[in-house]
């Protein structure tokens, strides 16, 4: 593939760290003390699902995540923290970048009434799905330098 200045498995790496950036930017930003010590992030999960207009989101909200509130928050953020680290590095990458893609879709599905937030998550899966087809661990990447994948 001709490209200007990178070749195409450059550009795709790029992708994928710059992915690998907005997570850590997702886990950075987030108030840990607020979501581990308050519980304000499940707590406002909570509304938004209890508020969804798709019954399944309550259903699956207060049999998986209410029970264990403390847990799910820090699923959650290091969750991001994992994949930021993971993408940026290359390591585990597809792993990474599935697990990403899943996490965003389920941003999305929850989220679903609030158009600002769709962008991010949108566009974060589209490039967890463009950097996974693309195969983007097999530059710049811990996976490729130890011979995983």
């Amino acid at each position: 593939m001709d490209t200007v200045w990178l070749s195409g498995a450059e550009w795709a790496a790029v992708l994928r760290i710059g992915l690998g950036l907005w997570w850590l930017e997702s886990w950075r930003h987030k108030d840990k003390k607020g979501w581990f010590e308050r519980g304000t992030g499940i707590a406002w999960a909570a509304d938004v699902a209890g508020k969804h207009k798709w019954p399944f989101v309550k259903t699956g909200f207060t049999k998986v995540v209410e029970p264990r509130p403390k847990v799910m928050a820090y699923i959650v953020v290091y969750a991001e923290l994992a994949l930021g680290l993971g993408l940026i590095v290359g390591f585990l990458t597809p792993i990474a970048l599935i697990g990403g893609l899943l996490l965003n879709l389920l941003y999305l599905v929850l989220m679903i009434h609030d158009w600002a937030e769709q962008g991010q998550n949108a566009m974060m899966g589209l490039i967890s799905f463009v950097a996974l087809f693309a195969m983007s661990w097999q530059t710049w990447s811990l996976d490729n330098a130890i011979g995983l994948f």
